[in-house]
């Protein structure tokens, strides 16, 4: 094994709105039967990478459950294995993680105690599938300090979410902005969060980091050391999304209704591996109409879906529509209901004749705590 794996899994972000409410993101569920840490975990499974820390630490008790086996990822070995860190009060600190660097130093003795030569440091919401073993064949023949993978904006970019890169003929990242108003170039790179970089020299730069009481990875030491440290980009074409607000996650999961984008990620190798429930397969009534939707297992159809994502046991009742939406696990829908432009949290218990839009264009998240059960 010539990496070891972090996946930071433990932020929370507002623009997430109500659906950060019940889980971390990196639990978020995705394409009906996935949740988003499962594209990264896969990642790194399929690059024979074995063992991987999570580190969680808010709204964690989702994304634990669902980690609560390796087996799904086959990281249950007798050398290494999927382990999960949360934030522990010691006789030295007790401090919730105050940032991504603070995070890694307070596992640090993960990192002490491994013996591969090289760390991959990941974020637990992007959607993507990555050979991790040519990112380290490209970070060791650039004799890179730090590699970040990173793509090309496009137009419709927002570059004020993310790391925006500068590059010289090398590849050798020039400038790093964090999250700017704007872009010194028409066709800047995008930091996608993933980073490589030799775990000695991780360990150094963390305990000096902290030392110094600053918190963040990327503003503390991709940032800081940029002229110090050689650092370079692996550009990936491939398919990606972060899903760090409610659009994108609307987004992602509307995209997996186009056949080539369920092909690259269910058909195409590398496979992508989840958690996996013991259920009955998708049931359609008499007079259910479905057309272009992913309608996961264990779900009971009686009316028309269209062009949305359905996920696990989900029940939608007579003469109801569904258009252009998400459905969460386990939601009940009522008869006669119109719902359209609209993600509906989980567990969610819709009464019968209602009707929920998202109007303007904008996403509409539908959150009932009715009972399901009425006497």
């Amino acid at each position: 094994m010539r990496a070891i794996g972090l996946v930071l899994a433990g932020g929370n972000n507002n623009r997430m709105r109500e659906l950060s409410n019940k889980r971390a993101i990196a639990a978020m569920p995705v394409a009906g039967s996935y949740r988003a840490i499962d594209f990264v975990l896969s990642s790194m499974s399929n690059s024979h990478i074995q063992k991987v820390a999570v580190l969680t630490q808010y709204n964690s008790r989702s994304l634990n459950e669902h980690l609560s086996s390796s087996k799904w990822w086959d990281f249950g070995r007798k050398q290494g294995g999927l382990y999960v860190f949360t934030p522990t009060i010691t006789t030295d600190n007790s401090f919730w993680y105050r940032g991504t660097a603070d995070a890694i130093y307070q596992n640090l003795s993960f990192l002490r105690n491994s013996h591969e030569p090289y760390v991959i440091i990941c974020s637990g919401d992007g959607v993507y599938k990555l050979d991790f073993n040519k990112l380290i064949e490209y970070h060791i023949k650039k004799k890179a300090d730090v590699t970040v993978v990173a793509r090309r904006a496009t137009p419709q970019t927002d570059i004020t979410r993310y790391g925006i890169i500068s590059v010289d003929e090398d590849n050798r990242i020039t400038s790093f902005d964090e999250k700017p108003f704007y872009s010194r170039e028409a066709d800047p790179f995008l930091s996608m969060g993933i980073y490589v970089i030799r775990r000695r020299q991780l360990i150094e730069l963390i305990e000096k980091t902290v030392e110094e009481e600053r918190y963040d990875f990327v503003r503390d030491i991709i940032v800081r050391y940029l002229g110090i440290k050689k650092m370079y980009t692996y550009e990936h074409t491939d398919y990606w999304s972060n899903i760090s607000t409610v659009e994108d996650y609307y987004r992602t999961n509307m995209d997996f209704l186009d056949k080539k984008v369920r092909n690259y990620f269910f058909k195409e190798y590398p496979d992508v591996y989840s958690k996996v429930d013991d259920l009955p397969p998708a049931k359609y009534n008499a007079g259910s109409n479905v057309r272009n939707s992913l309608v996961s297992s264990g779900t009971i159809i009686n009316g028309t879906i269209e062009n949305s994502v359905v996920f696990k046991q989900v029940y939608v009742g007579n003469n109801c529509t569904i258009k252009n939406s998400i459905i969460l696990n386990d939601v009940h829908i009522g008869d006669n209901t119109y719902i359209e432009n609209c993600i509906v949290e989980s567990r969610d218990t819709i009464r019968p004749n209602q009707t929920y839009i998202g109007e303007n264009g904008k996403i509409r998240i539908v959150v009932e705590k009715n009972d399901r059960y009425l006497i």
